[in-house]
């Protein structure tokens, strides 16, 4: 019996297979239900009693050797049918691979942050849905201001209120709230407004809004620090002009233009013949905003400017619709890649 074992065990280690037909004769003679070794098993019955435990488990044995060679067997196989593919040919043309571009909205976003992080500003986020507090009380917004109406805010809920944010203003009492003057921040992000979509408008487009509270600022330093960004953005001889206006949460307040970028101030369509552009809005932090956040308004002061990244981006790259920029369309995105 003995010689037996010792020869399917010598059959097992010296088996090779070069197909998929001699794996599988390999697999129903060694594994299958009815292989060899059933035989052997059953034999255990002749065996004597001082010997059945020594051959049980050279049987055992056997049967692990067969499973660890079927195994083998497959890698064996697979291996060979790896390498008998056909190899690479290196004649053949590469193919090359199409490398994306970044956003127009993307790289203005980025040229704002580098503009003003090189004079001390840093960049704060915050939650897209807001509440009342965040977005309109505590910036001074009167509770009958249009603003409010279902006409022009996105409202999720009613009592209380909780809406997608109309600017990224919010953000900044979040900061004020947190942190302690100095504060120079930047705050981007998208807002949503109840706009008729066109060439000129959209309900959802991306704000930079900017803050700067400290001691002794003045309006001197926002007319000084937006002459800088402007010139920073398009280019040196960019004109800028302030024109006073309203605000709730900013008094004085004033309209920021910059020199049509299309027709250099000589007029045309874009700036409606006026040779200016508006690009955002500005002014000095409203004492009564500086309270609701926990300032010393007595002791502090700072000014305030939020632009529209669609509006920057329009007119640095000159482009006259807005709704390219969520149009997803190839041909557009494709004339930033060297952005």
């Amino acid at each position: 019996m003995a010689s037996k074992l010792e020869t399917i065990a010598e059959e097992i280690k010296s088996y090779s297979v070069s197909n998929q037909e001699e794996l599988e004769a390999y697999r129903l003679r060694f594994i299958g239900r009815k292989n060899v070794l059933v035989d052997l098993f059953a034999e255990i019955r002749n065996v004597p009693n001082e010997e059945k435990k020594a051959y049980g488990q050279a049987v055992n044995e056997l049967k692990e050797l067969a499973q660890t060679k079927f195994q083998e067997l497959i890698a064996s196989l697979e291996t060979a049918e790896d390498d008998s593919e056909s190899p690479i040919d290196l004649t053949l043309p590469p193919v090359h691979s199409e490398f994306g571009s970044i956003h127009p909205l993307t790289a203005t976003r980025q040229r704002f942050i580098q503009i003003f992080e090189r004079i001390g500003f840093n960049v704060s986020e915050g939650p897209e849905i807001e509440d009342d507090w965040h977005n309109f009380t505590a910036l001074n917004f009167p509770e009958n201001h249009p603003a409010r109406e279902m006409q022009d805010t996105f409202f999720i809920e009613k009592n209380p209120d909780i809406a997608l944010r109309t600017h990224t203003s919010s953000v900044q009492i979040r900061v004020m709230e947190n942190e302690k003057p100095p504060i120079r921040t930047l705050s981007p992000g998208r807002v949503f407004r109840n706009e008729a979509i066109s060439a000129r408008a959209h309900c959802v487009f991306h704000q930079m809004e900017g803050l700067y509270v400290d001691e002794g600022v003045s309006f001197a330093d926002l007319k000084q620090t937006l002459y800088h960004f402007a010139k920073e953005m398009f280019d040196k001889d960019t004109q800028v002009r302030f024109r006073p206006s309203y605000f709730p949460f900013t008094e004085p307040s004033a309209e920021i233009d910059i020199s049509c970028q299309i027709c250099h101030g000589d007029g045309c369509n874009i700036c409606k013949y006026s040779g200016w552009v508006e690009i955002g809005g500005s002014g000095m932090v409203d004492p009564n905003v500086l309270e609701n956040c926990g300032i010393d308004s007595t002791k502090y002061t700072g000014f305030a400017f939020g632009m529209g990244i669609e509006r920057i981006a329009m007119l640095k790259y000159g482009i006259k619709d807005l709704r390219l920029f969520t149009e997803n369309d190839i041909r557009f995105l494709k004339q930033f890649n060297t952005v």
